[in-house]
């Protein structure tokens, strides 16, 4: 059979319209969105035909092929963001929306949500009012800053903060501070946007104060000091305090801002972890102007929040940029929720799940272990399936070296290859992500939460038996 012939094979439009199946597909679905999925999947069809030569597996896929339109039309009408069991030991994966909501305070914000609320409008007094207001307040409380405010992320709040502070002035930086975050931002570029002009400093790994005495110029705006978050340089290394640069600002009258990254409120040695440097502490250092992510260690959405002299915060607060950048109703929701969990530090390990993640127990972690294990060991036929030591990150650009002691049940199939078994957990329906190494899969448990379990290990039945 030529390839004309093949061609010739394909269902057309008006015939497959005339299929039960389709009938069916159309009487639960809108015609036009399914006349569209036909026409894709004839299109792909033909396209297969064209650049392929086997005759049989061409075939296959025109008996196929009413099938994949029902497949393509169920897909138009599935939602593409979707709960995903995490598997991979990472508790902050950027890739999988990074700090995760308790159900606590997603029941909250649902109530706040679908109803109308009082996002800019002052109860008390009747009138309008400011969306920072319902959290302001506790942020400086648990800070020590003056005034706080918060933007859609940490890049908007560098942004916002240089454009308020310094536009059109010298900045001065370390070299060794100039980092690169997630997606190929970088502050150089944030800086060039925010109309400050970037004086580079120092070395790559080492920095002294006179380098910043040395800079110090008429047109100087602010000293910017970058935490390093996301890496490490270790070795023969000299970088300037935070105290000795406020000190330095003091003297000459420059502000210090102060990009944390992380934004951590806890001294998480307390609890094994190598220590972070936290808002308080750069607040307790004389920091002018502060900023952090919401979505890293803080635990909460994605957000940037601004805190430290209210002289400075209330400047931002009329830049033209704020609206640009400003939160909306959910993330000014689950900002208070969060903040007001910081009230009480056993309160915040508890009800923040990056926090309670973080501190996890590792003989809890074990017991959730050997419960996925013992729901599949029947599969022993199909699959050599075994609890190990593993060890967790934290991710999302937080604490790079710091490693934390887990519990996996790793899975080598012997009827399909590892990949293949990833690839099937990661589709269809409550998909799952975890990682490769020496040819098993691994799922890391400390990331998978205790009712992802039954779930988690019905797909393994499914897919393996």
């Amino acid at each position: 059979m030529n390839k004309n012939m093949l061609y010739r094979s394909i269902p057309k439009v008006d015939v497959l319209l005339e299929n039960p199946d389709i009938v069916t597909l159309i009487e639960n679905h809108h015609r036009d969105v399914v006349v569209d999925v036909i026409r894709e999947e004839i299109d792909k069809l033909r396209n297969f035909i064209k650049e392929n030569d086997d005759i049989n597996l061409i075939e296959e896929k025109i008996n196929n092929l009413i099938e994949n339109i029902k497949i393509s039309t169920e897909k138009v009408y599935s939602y593409n963001i979707k709960k995903v069991i995490n598997g991979t030991g990472t508790i902050l994966h950027t890739n999988l929306g990074r700090a995760i909501i308790s159900k606590k305070h997603a029941d909250y914000l649902s109530e706040v949500v679908t109803s109308y609320s009082n996002l800019e409008y002052n109860l008390e007094e009747g009138k309008r009012g400011e969306r920072y207001s319902h959290f302001e307040k506790l942020i400086c409380k648990i800070t020590g800053a003056e005034a706080a405010m918060a933007v859609n992320n940490n890049a908007a709040a560098v942004m916002l903060v240089l454009s308020s502070m310094a536009a059109e002035r010298e900045v001065i930086v370390s070299r060794g501070e100039l980092v690169e975050v997630g997606g190929k931002f970088r502050i150089p570029d944030v800086m060039k946007s925010s109309n400050a002009h970037l004086v580079e400093i120092g070395t790559t790994n080492k920095t002294h104060l006179e380098d910043y005495e040395d800079a110090i110029s008429e047109n100087t705006g602010a000293f910017l000091k970058v935490h390093t978050s996301n890496f490490k340089i270790l070795g023969f290394t000299e970088s300037v305090s935070i105290e000795e640069l406020c000190k330095l600002g003091r003297e000459k009258d420059i502000p210090v801002i102060e990009d944390i990254g992380s934004g951590v409120l806890i001294d998480l040695s307390k609890y094994g972890l190598e220590y972070e440097p936290t808002v308080q502490d750069s607040i307790k250092a004389g920091v002018d102007v502060v900023s952090f992510s919401g979505d890293k260690l803080l635990g909460g959405p994605q957000a940037g929040i601004i805190v430290g002299k209210k002289k400075y915060i209330d400047k931002m607060k009329k830049n033209p940029l704020t609206r640009a950048f400003r939160i909306d109703k959910f993330t000014a929701t689950i900002l208070e929720m969060i903040f007001h969990e910081y009230l009480n530090e056993e309160d915040a390990i508890k009800n923040i799940p990056v926090l309670s993640l973080i501190t996890k127990d590792l003989k809890e972690i074990e017991k959730n272990a050997n419960d996925l294990f013992n729901k599949i060991e029947n599969l022993e036929n199909v699959a050599d399936i075994n609890v190990e030591d593993t060890f967790s990150q934290i991710g999302g650009g937080s604490l790079p070296a710091e490693r934390i002691k887990s519990k996996s049940v790793t899975i080598m199939p012997k009827n399909i290859s590892t990949q293949s078994l990833e690839a099937k957990l990661r589709a269809g329906k409550n998909p799952v992500v975890g990682r490769i190494s020496e040819e098993k899969l691994i799922l890391d448990m400390r990331t998978v939460l205790e009712d992802e379990i039954d779930i988690l290990a019905q797909k393994l039945i499914d897919i393996l038996k």
